[in-house]
């Protein structure tokens, strides 16, 4: 059987690294071989940990071990003819060594390359959690929606194309002065593809692998939370949890804190309204750093008082889309809501949509910024909303 796998994810500086690890730790503690990787460029979970973690797995506690992906070894291994012959040909056009060397990679291609250490590791039967720390939102979602076109290429091109370059490699030299890629290169390229797609679909094997978006609640980082979950839905990949984080008690509504506390309790009740069904966790806000065993299991017991860290709690895309001809359909999870109006408004990208004290704001992709809501119908707890272009 697969480990279970929990991919922690969510805008710089809001605490995922923290979480992870004390998710990691918890599982741990609960029984589990549990292997908490960080593919993070920050390079902070050694810090977290308060432990010496390197680029393979080391043991840092009781059945639990952790990882600092190197990014540079990673595509070393899995580009390194690629960036050879890409690197020589822009050279051959006097491009200098180290900005050959930099233009060799592809945008994103670190965070791309350090998940297929993952794929490694649930196929080596050695773990039963294992705990992902990802970089930040934006080359999570570059990454998660790349193997899509990969299955295009693997499925219409790179079957084809030894036959194609075996005819023009020798009229690329004469001509046009260009070295073709030899089989070695086709052969990276192939493989990457390949597992890039077999990457993409564990991901989406809901019973087993989950993501988790992690937030404070500071308005930015939940807009952008918000987007996020909404790409997640459409890419197939299961959110089960919302990890609100720094969290200011009650304590402080009153005095200096006041107003930061009032800002931070609007915030929630978006948070509540936007990802509902999925549970949303809560963390307060620490008077000291979360560094070390003692206080990321503080953290841990915040988080998961009601829950076992490693479960799925969460099992249903909250949102699907489809299109078709001019026009769209949006599925919504609306489970505490019985039939009555519903009422649909549209701003540029956000949907609001109320059915009687329900409130929902639902960030749409930007294939629909030339559509509008036409139909809206209730039924056993989903709200199907249709769009019409134009």
């Amino acid at each position: 059987m697969r480990p279970r796998t929990i991919l922690y994810t969510g805008k710089g500086g809001v605490g995922k690294t923290s979480v992870a690890a004390a998710t990691a730790r918890r599982c741990a503690a609960a029984g589990a071989r549990t292997l908490v990787i960080s593919t993070d460029p920050a390079h902070s979970i050694a810090d977290v940990l308060d432990a010496p973690v390197t680029g393979r797995p080391t043991e840092v506690g009781p059945r639990l071990h952790a990882q600092q992906v190197q990014a540079q070894d990673e595509m070393e291994l899995h580009w390194g003819a690629v960036s050879d012959w890409m690197g020589g040909l822009l050279m051959e056009r006097g491009t200098d060594r180290i900005a050959a060397e930099e233009l060799t990679v592809p945008p994103g291609g670190d965070e791309l390359f350090s998940l297929l250490v993952l794929k490694a590791h649930v196929e080596s039967g050695e773990w039963d959690v294992i705990i992902v720390d990802c970089a930040p939102t934006g080359e999570t979602l570059r990454l998660l929606s790349f193997p899509d076109a990969a299955r295009w290429w693997l499925d219409k091109v790179l079957g084809k194309e030894q036959s194609m370059l075996n005819a023009a490699r020798p009229l690329a030299r004469m001509f046009l002065d260009v070295q073709l890629p030899d089989e070695k290169v086709i052969a990276e390229v192939q493989k990457l593809v390949g597992n890039l797609v077999a990457m993409h679909e564990l991901l989406r094997d809901a019973a087993r692998v989950s993501m988790r978006l992690v937030m404070t609640p500071d308005r930015m980082v939940v807009a952008e939370a918000m987007r996020t979950f909404t790409y997640l839905n459409l890419y197939g990949y299961l959110t089960d949890a919302v990890i609100v984080n720094r969290v200011f008690p009650d304590e402080l509504a009153e005095g200096y804190f006041g107003a930061w506390h009032a800002v931070q309790r609007e915030q929630l009740d978006l948070v509540g309204s936007g990802f509902s069904p999925v549970p949303i966790l809560h963390a307060p806000y620490y008077a000291q750093e979360v560094i070390g065993g003692e206080r990321l299991d503080e953290l841990a017991g915040a988080l998961f008082a009601q829950h076992d860290p490693a479960a799925v709690l969460h099992d249903r895309l909250a949102q699907e889309l489809s299109m078709n001809n001019g026009h769209a359909e949006l599925r919504l999870d609306l489970p505490f809501a019985a039939k009555g109006d519903v009422k649909l408004k549209k701003i540029g990208l956000e949907l609001i949509v109320r059915v009687d004290t329900h409130k929902r704001t639902i960030v749409l992709p930007g294939a629909l910024a030339g559509y509008k809501p036409t139909s809206a119908t209730l039924e056993e707890g989903s709200l199907t909303v249709g769009f019409e272009h134009g």
